[in-house]
């Protein structure tokens, strides 16, 4: 070939080479961007079968007038929101939430501090009594509410209560006969001294294994550089276990605004009157006692979003400290 003819084929441009694999990692990053997603659509389809159908049926005999009558033939009336205005305009409502809101933070902040002040103390006791606490906390945990409630019941009782003769052994005075359940106050202190008691093991124990998570080395230098225990504990520890600690706050006042059981249970079903109600028993009062199925369903739900309205705070908290 003459040199012409080489130069000329030099001066053609190449073709531009191909690229197979640009095609196949794009399918392999967005199947691996949806990989999270389906792997949790089970979870979700599982949650939202359970909950979302329940729901759907609350929402449906909130607006109906649904009766013994309407229980006994399976069909109720369709009113609307007349029940939900009917449940907004009962002072007793109103007052019974107030109630509910102050009990539940007492419980919850209660909760909080012993746990956390116990679970303290786990990190810094030997290994047989952290073993010997931690056991008596699970045995706490695994007891029924119903047999914790008639065992309480029981060392409080009016006539050979334990707590009476144990007070008036030790001289703090003369407890014979003692009534703790003659007031409203005193009635949810004895209901809030059952519920701190059955909640403290798994609130120790969540927070005793985020303690375990607290680097020593920071522990050490901050004790070298002269901090003090509670500096330490506001510097060092808190903010490691902080994600714990809104999400154990988050899930007690889930638990402790709608508490039943011991309430109920305690105060006794012919002492319960609209003084003394908690949201929980004011929506079985309502509800069940006087058979009106539909005004307690609109219960329900304003309870829903109440406890929703509450949690706002900690879900935010949780997610600004997971960005964090």
């Amino acid at each position: 070939m003459s040199s012409t003819g080489t130069e000329r084929t030099a001066l053609i441009p190449a073709a531009p080479a191909k690229r197979p694999g640009r095609r196949r990692l794009t399918r392999v990053s967005l199947t691996r961007g949806a990989t999270p997603y389906l792997l949790l659509a089970p979870t979700v389809i599982a949650v939202g079968a359970i909950l979302g159908y329940p729901i759907v049926n609350l929402v449906e005999l909130s607006l109906q007038r649904y009766g013994l009558f309407e229980l006994v033939t399976h069909h109720g009336v369709y009113i609307g929101l007349a029940n939900f205005s009917s449940v907004l305009s009962d002072a007793v409502f109103w007052n019974t939430l107030w109630r509910t809101v102050v009990f539940a933070l007492a419980n919850v902040g209660l909760t909080m501090v012993l746990g956390v002040m116990i679970a303290l103390l786990l990190v810094r006791i030997s290994t047989w009594v952290r073993l010997l606490l931690t056991g008596a906390l699970v045995l706490v945990w695994a007891m029924p509410p119903v047999v914790a409630v008639q065992v309480w019941g029981w060392m409080t009782n009016l006539q050979n209560g334990v707590l009476n003769y144990v007070l008036t052994q030790i001289g703090i005075g003369n407890y014979f006969q003692h009534n703790w359940y003659s007031t409203t106050l005193s009635q949810y202190g004895m209901v809030t001294t059952l519920i701190v008691w059955g909640a403290l093991p798994f609130v120790v124990i969540t927070v005793y294994a985020a303690l375990s998570q607290v680097p020593q080395e920071l522990v050490e230098a901050a004790e070298l550089d002269g901090a003090r225990w509670w500096q330490v504990l506001r510097v060092v520890t808190l903010p490691v276990v902080k994600p714990v600690l809104l999400i154990l706050t988050s899930l007690s006042v889930i638990w402790d605004f709608g508490v039943f059981t011991q309430a109920y249970l305690l105060i006794g079903p012919g002492q319960q009157m609209p003084s003394n109600y908690l949201m929980s028993i004011y929506l079985f009062v309502e509800g069940y006692g006087q058979t009106n199925f539909g005004r307690g369903a609109a219960i329900s739900i304003l309870m829903l979003a109440i406890v929703a309205a509450l949690s706002v705070f900690y879900v935010r908290s949780m997610l600004r400290t997971g960005e964090e």
